[in-house]
């Protein structure tokens, strides 16, 4: 049989099973997560998965790993580079407004808070956005007491929509809805 003749199978890097993990976590949660699903999904052999991850809870340590600094660096770190303070917070609000894949995977996990690898990741993501939060309504100019309880509402009203929006399908919005609710929240928690 000549060598040559075979097709050439797809490498896939670390990078693609983590982003397949992600995937695969905001379509049908943690507990979905399984390296054969994902070999068949991805179209090769588990061989290729041990390539890469001694175990499934590495990979899923690895995406989440993977998602965690995708939140620190493409969105809060290039929000952070805004000089002006009154600025940074609708900026943030319409840009994570628009990111469909990483709400998902962040609903997903709420959903899989009893999961050990899980609770100390959205642990540092919630406490990372609430401290950003609480220095961006603080430097916009509220008090820090009031910058901290609005930063407390607006991140509450985040996960609350997620909750509604990914578990229940509720509010049902067209796009034109959805800009208009997301300049709503920006007039209601944003001082002027």
């Amino acid at each position: 049989m000549n060598v040559s003749s075979k097709p050439e199978r797809t490498r896939l890097s670390a990078e693609d099973w983590e982003l397949a993990a992600l995937q695969l976590i905001a379509e049908q949660g943690v507990g979905a997560l399984a390296v054969e699903a994902l070999a068949r999904q991805l179209g090769v052999t588990k061989g290729s998965f041990y390539w890469h991850f001694r175990t499934r809870e590495a990979l899923l340590h690895a995406a989440l790993e993977r998602w965690e600094q995708y939140g620190e660096r493409e969105v809060l770190g290039q929000i952070e580079q805004i000089s002006d303070p009154r600025k940074r917070l609708p900026e943030l609000f319409r840009r994570v407004a628009h990111e469909l894949q990483p709400h998902r995977v962040y609903a997903a996990l709420l959903k899989a808070l009893d999961h050990p690898q899980v609770v100390p990741v959205m642990a540092r993501v919630s406490q990372r956005r609430m401290e950003f939060l609480t220095t961006a309504y603080r430097e916009s100019g509220l008090p820090p007491p009031q910058a901290l309880n609005r930063a407390r509402l607006t991140y509450a009203a985040y996960v609350g929509f997620l909750q509604l929006n990914f578990t229940l399908g509720l509010p049902r919005l067209n796009l034109e809805e959805f800009d208009a609710y997301v300049e709503h929240m920006i007039a209601t928690l944003i001082p002027a």
